[in-house]
């Protein structure tokens, strides 16, 4: 795994866990090449901030397209960072369709994807596991778990 350990982090706003997720991508920019891509699994209920954090994640590594949730399009992509959301997904296998296993295999991508349990079976064994909760109408939980 990627974490070494649990790291449980609180934010009370939509901002702040934007800015959390672009000091993430720092942090993942300074690591060395792998032999496959960082995948990023992000997991919780709707409106758990997966998606304001990948809008911070996102500025972070440079990228200045608008950061939305592709759930009805499943993936978008900008250059080396591929964007899933598996909310829609039926059954884990429908991924591959989209190169999913080509994507993950290439150590220049990192992929964040949303709703990830839904592909559980597909995850590669290395990968940063992140868990968003609701805690009240803004504050948000956020766990890194290995």
């Amino acid at each position: 795994m990627l974490i070494k350990k649990s790291i449980e982090i609180l934010t009370k706003n939509a901002r702040e866990t934007q800015k959390f997720g672009e000091r993430m991508s720092g942090e993942i920019l300074k690591m060395p090449l792998k032999k496959k891509a960082i995948v990023l699994a992000l997991v919780g209920n709707l409106g758990g901030g997966k998606t304001c954090f990948l809008q911070g994640f996102a500025k972070g590594l440079g990228i200045k397209e608008k950061i939305l949730s592709p759930t009805f399009i499943i993936m978008k992509r900008f250059g080396t960072f591929y964007h899933f959301d598996c909310y829609r997904i039926q059954k884990a296998k429908d991924i591959l369709d989209l190169g999913f296993k080509k994507i993950i295999n290439n150590p220049k991508n990192i992929v964040a994807i949303e709703w990830a349990d839904k592909i559980k079976s597909l995850l590669p064994k290395e990968r940063i596991m992140i868990h968003f909760g609701l805690v009240g109408k803004n504050k948000r939980k956020i766990i890194f778990t290995k």
